[in-house]
């Protein structure tokens, strides 16, 4: 289940700005129209827009925006941000389009666009990091350790469990896919538990009681927890303190580590989980 990181304009559900009439604003109407054209055609046709595919539109931002930009207008500010968002939303480039969004904080921050871009781009940088700790959690690198305490107030660390194979499994119950996949890592954890497997859960749930509830009406899902309540005191937290040390942004997500204290692999599910701790088991 992915983290939804920006919600803002959507290029196919759009409302077109309401500008006085001019030249360049009926040219930015007209544009917004054409790329929605195309992406609905993609869209119908089940073909992935590519940024190659839009490159006459995207040079008709570009002469939108240098026909209007030294006048430092809300309505560049709003082409600028449409252009930014079409990076982001569709064609993936956080690159491009943050560094749209770092031009409209930077120039534009007296607008509403400009205010809304400076919260995009902490959401940016934000996900550049967590890509750039996850590139970092490869096979038989060292596994960077955490101590907290869990859900039963007794600390948890991979450390303390040196010499035995670990799952640090990041979840929460209310995530359809992480529940779909529990049987199975609960099958797994009874096989191989008494051979020396650990598991340590950290649940991304936002409310202490519902967590509780799962737990106790699953008692099969017998290892510690991590657990933060959300700051809002909503049902989901993706501000848990340890799914943002190891750059989680989607559930289920899991890292195996051996008894040396190394990653053998990430995100295993089914028999590939079974086959990792089994293979791992063994080798001890």
């Amino acid at each position: 289940m992915k983290k939804i990181l920006f919600l803002a304009v959507i290029f196919l559900t759009a409302t077109l700005p309401t500008f006085a009439q001019s030249d360049t604003n009926s040219a930015f109407k007209t544009l917004i129209a054409d790329v929605n054209t195309k992406l609905k055609s993609n869209q119908v046709n089940g073909v992935q827009i590519t940024e190659a595919a839009l490159t006459p539109e995207l040079k008709r931002f570009e002469e939108l925006i240098a026909a209007k930009k030294a006048a430092k207008s809300g309505d560049v500010a709003e082409v600028i941000y449409m252009e930014a968002m079409l990076y982001l939303q569709v064609l993936d480039n956080d690159e491009k389009g943050g560094a749209l969004m770092t031009e409209l904080k930077n120039n534009y921050g007296d607008t509403k666009y400009g205010k809304s871009a400076a919260k995009i781009a902490e959401k940016i940088a934000a996900r550049a990091a967590a890509k750039k700790t996850q590139s970092a959690l490869n096979q038989g690198m060292p596994f960077p350790d955490f101590s907290v305490t869990g859900l039963d107030g007794k600390r948890l660390s991979v450390s303390a469990l040196k010499g035995k194979v670990v799952l640090v499994d990041f979840w929460a119950t209310w995530c359809g896919p992480c529940r779909a996949e529990l049987p199975n890592v609960v099958a797994v954890y009874k096989k191989h538990h008494q051979e020396g497997f650990e598991i340590i859960g950290v649940s991304l749930d936002g409310i202490r009681g519902r967590l509780e509830s799962f737990l106790k009406e699953n008692p099969d899902v017998s290892w510690p927890q991590f657990f933060e309540p959300s700051a809002d005191g909503t049902t989901q937290n993706w501000s848990n303190s340890l799914a943002t040390k190891y750059g989680v942004e989607s559930i289920p997500f899991a890292i195996l580590i051996g008894p040396d204290g190394k990653i053998i692999d990430k995100q295993l599910r089914g028999d590939d989980l079974e086959t990792a701790v089994a293979t791992a088991l063994h080798k001890k």
